[in-house]
């Protein structure tokens, strides 16, 4: 079968990945040979993060839409498929996270969490699937969370979206499986990363989490990569419906 991992020739869109991990996931896969296609709100942003990747030497371009508007969506992908070519593998990256107790979360502030973190991966999904089904084999992967299968305080939209992440991704297996397209999710643990800056620098969190977390330690982003380039590459032709935990073991303990 050659190279297992190898992803030359192989052409990625990540959703929401000017920055962040979703910038580390695309410089990863293009690492390993594909091409990627690199996706912000703004144009700007999606371009500047796309030229720094070409100045490294790898392939990428910069298309900026907003993936939870659904005609924006139809006319980026056919824009991409028809301009730079085939979508082979798709991240659903894009997700923002929204902190109030759950008596006072305010309503535009739900719609915000679930258009983002849901309606965005139905969205681009059902875009880029018709494509792969056209060509009888696609990989997609969906950014799931530690919080598609626990709770915690504050953030509960969040966690409603990332449930559903999960069962929209076994869903689509079902659905799409016979085309020879594989849907699996990464579910990272606690990373450190931007968004988590405040409970990283927060010395009774951290100590908490050594103490919940089997590893011990905080996740670093880049241990990340090898999950996404697993499940967009040959080496997973037969995992579908999968959700991958990315967590030192944390779902495991009790």
């Amino acid at each position: 079968m050659g190279n297992l991992f190898d992803l030359s020739g192989k052409r990625a869109l990540v959703t929401g990945s000017a920055q962040g991990i979703g910038l580390l996931l695309a410089r990863g896969l293009a690492e390993h040979g594909a091409e990627v296609v690199i996706n912000d709100i703004t144009q700007q942003r999606a371009t500047q993060a796309a030229d720094a990747l070409t100045a490294e030497g790898f392939r990428a371009v910069g298309y900026g839409f907003d993936v939870t508007h659904a005609q924006e969506v139809a006319k980026a992908i056919d824009n991409i498929e028809q301009e730079v070519g085939a979508i082979d593998i798709l991240i659903n990256n894009a997700g923002i996270q929204r902190r109030y107790p759950f008596t006072e979360f305010p309503e535009a502030e739900w719609d915000k969490v679930i258009d983002v973190n849901q309606k965005s991966v139905f969205l681009v999904s059902q875009q880029v699937a018709k494509y792969m089904m056209q060509r009888r084999q696609g990989k997609i992967i969906n950014i799931c969370s530690m919080q598609s299968e626990l709770g915690r305080k504050t953030i509960t939209p969040y966690a409603a979206s990332k449930g559903a992440v999960k069962m929209l991704t076994r869903g689509m297996c079902v659905e799409l499986a016979e085309y020879n397209i594989q849907v699996n999710g990464i579910a990272p643990g606690y990373f450190a990363t931007d968004m988590t800056a405040a409970l990283v620098n927060d010395d009774a969190f951290s100590a908490w989490l050594y103490q919940r977390t089997p590893a011990a330690r905080w996740g670093i982003p880049e241990e990340l990569i090898g999950a996404a380039v697993y499940l967009a590459a040959p080496a997973s032709n037969f995992v579908n419906g999968h959700i991958l935990f990315v967590d030192g073991g944390m779902l495991a303990a009790v």
